[in-house]
């Protein structure tokens, strides 16, 4: 090949075997492809056009080797990299359809680079869900990779998560590298408590979300019926690019989605009674088939009929109230930029949203509006039931500091006093210093119920002596200079994470504190998954895998993608591949000589 110094000459390239099949090895895990791929006959002339010095190319068997093996070398890379890290973790458990128990485990940490990783660590089988089984599995996984250090453990709202937070209270609180003794070790997931807050509110109009749920069922239960319900929104001159949808059981947002759309095509079912003459007589015919235990309880009676004119009312208007509660619980659940500095202001809206529709709002939504309160006051009123390294996240932002806690909420001296005695507890983490005594909150910071009219103008006015304190800056701790300095401006481009790169040499200490408290996720999982409050449960094909590849698999795509995104193990190997060649025997693969021939 032509070569030259020039911009525009061909670079030669030499030819590498293991170059070639690390490749190939890659590309079977990142696009989900089946192990026989590589045995198929389009890749097989592919492969001699573009490369037809490779003509070793391997089996399914070898490639399928070839994976478990990429992921033993990428979790070397990875321990390595977790070494000295502390990170925060989510939990998620699955149930096989034999009724196996698995738990995914996941590290949430920003680098030194201060980029922000979300990788999963271990898909591994438990013998039940409890409370001591899961905090076991926790342990065992965390030795597995080197003890890595530990901040928090964001969990769903299970009972049984109470004990495994206890167990690892209990064996980890007194580790040199704890902080603050597992304080601050539990995070409710805020997803999970917007889902048992939303359901709450739908109880109240199941009715009419059965009515609505029939008429969409009807019309895509057939291509008949589908081709004349499509008729009617022509001559209706509906103008939508979405068509309407059926919701799932157990998640929140597609019955959300399915009233959203449905509304639009309001004109298009009416027509239908007119065009369809077994519309009205045939609408309710298969409720009784619904499943139970959704999201909102299914209708066992028949013949509930369409909707009529209140029920699409009704429909419309907490249809809208209900938007605001689908976009949080998507922002809550990110995985690829910082949520726990967001988390107080998207409950000041919820809130707030609440409160305006309870004393404002509609008969229909403000029903809808007190039910979902007394939910939100359960879990989200009272702060001594809540985790504060979620408020210190917001300190954490340069934009907001305490000023916005102090615009919306009542017990702001809670939230210093965590901030400073995180502060603390790292300074005395630091190898060979001495704690700096930060200035503590004020007493009269501290409000009595007595002080109530008097609480916000007080603290207001305290926040103001510090900013226009004349004590130099240098002299005080780095809380002090911190909280004391100008909030940066608010605005679409500002990087949470890049200021506190650029500013980690002011603020050596406190950046540190930043670096692990902004990694903390406020929900566990994906926003795919974040409106089912059922558990999850793994399909058949999936369940007849052997474990310790469904584990290798998800774990190494997870690795290798530049953005996690959830595997499909549907096509990716064949049922009976696993269990016939691979066994691990302390901590050793060996490949057993008997294959299946049928597979060959």
């Amino acid at each position: 090949m032509e070569g030259g110094s020039g911009g525009g000459g061909l670079v030669p390239i030499s030819f590498s075997v293991e170059a070639c099949r690390q490749a190939l090895t890659e590309m079977i895990i990142v696009d989900e492809l089946p192990f026989r791929f590589v045995e198929g006959e389009g890749f097989r002339k592919f492969m001699l056009v573009v490369c037809p010095k490779w003509v070793g190319i391997p089996s399914r068997w070898t490639i399928a080797k070839d994976c478990f093996n990429l992921f033993i070398s990428e979790k070397i890379k990875l321990k390595s990299a977790l070494r000295g890290q502390r990170i925060s973790l989510t939990t998620d458990t699955w149930t096989s359809v034999q009724n196996l128990n698995y738990m995914c485990l996941t590290a949430h940490f920003i680098d030194d680079d201060w980029k922000l990783h979300k990788r999963i660590l271990s898909f591994s089988l438990v013998e039940n869900h409890k409370g001591d089984t899961l905090g076991k599995g926790i342990e065992l996984c965390l030795h597995d990779w080197g003890r890595p250090k530990i901040l928090a453990i964001t969990l769903d709202n299970a009972s049984s998560n109470n004990g495994a937070i206890s167990y690892l209270k209990k064996k980890t609180k007194y580790r040199r590298d704890t902080v603050l003794e597992h304080e601050f070790l539990h995070v409710r997931c805020c997803a999970h408590i917007l889902n048992l807050i939303v359901r709450e509110g739908l109880k109240e109009y199941e009715e009419s979300i059965a009515k609505v749920r029939g008429v969409v069922k009807y019309v895509k239960s057939s291509p008949q019926r589908w081709d004349t319900f499509k008729k009617c929104v022509a001559l209706e001159e509906i103008k939508c690019k979405s068509h309407v949808c059926l919701d799932v059981p157990t998640r929140w947002n597609s019955t959300y989605l399915m009233l959203e759309r449905a509304g639009k095509f309001r004109k298009a079912f009416d027509r239908l009674e007119e065009e369809d003459m077994c519309f009205l007589s045939s609408i309710g015919d298969d409720d009784d088939d619904d499943d139970e235990g959704d999201v909102v309880t299914r209708r066992k009676s028949k013949k509930l009929g369409p909707p009529n004119a209140s029920d699409w009312d009704k429909v419309r208007l907490f249809e809208k109230f209900l938007a605001l509660f689908h976009d949080a619980t998507l922002r809550f659940s990110g995985g690829e930029y910082v949520t726990c500095n967001t988390f107080f202001s998207e409950l000041v809206n919820i809130k707030n949203a609440i409160n305006i529709e309870c004393e404002e709002g509609s008969p229909v939504v403000g029903l809808m509006a007190s039910n979902m309160k007394r939910k939100f006051e359960k879990y989200w009123e009272n702060m001594d039931n809540q985790n504060m390294l979620l408020y210190v996240g917001i300190v954490l932002d340069p934009r907001y500091k305490m000023r916005y806690l102090d615009f919306g909420l009542r017990k702001i001296w809670k939230v210093k006093n965590a901030f400073i005695r995180m502060y603390e507890a790292y300074i005395q983490n630091e190898e060979g210093s001495s704690p700096q005594r930060t200035s503590s909150p004020r007493e009269d910071a501290s409000p009595s119920t007595t002080q109530s009219t008097n609480r916000h103008a007080a603290l207001m006015a305290q926040f103001k002596q510090e900013l226009q304190s004349e004590d130099s800056l240098e002299s005080r701790s780095e809380v002090d200079r911190y909280l004391a300095e100008k909030c940066e401006d608010e605005g679409d481009n500002f990087d949470l994470l890049n200021w506190w790169k650029v500013n980690s040499v002011r603020y050596r200490i406190l950046s540190k504190v930043a670096r692990d408290v902004l990694a903390i996720p406020v929900s566990t999982v994906a926003s795919e998954s974040t409106f089912s409050t059922a558990g999850r449960v793994l399909d058949p094909f999936r369940s007849s895998l052997n474990p310790m590849m469904v584990e290798a698999l998800i774990c190494a795509q997870n690795w290798l993608r530049s953005s996690s995104t959830p595997i499909s193990l549907r096509t990716l190997m064949d049922e009976n591949l696993l269990g016939n060649w691979l066994i691990l025997q302390k901590d050793q693969m060996k490949w057993l000589p008997s294959l299946n021939p049928m597979l060959m």
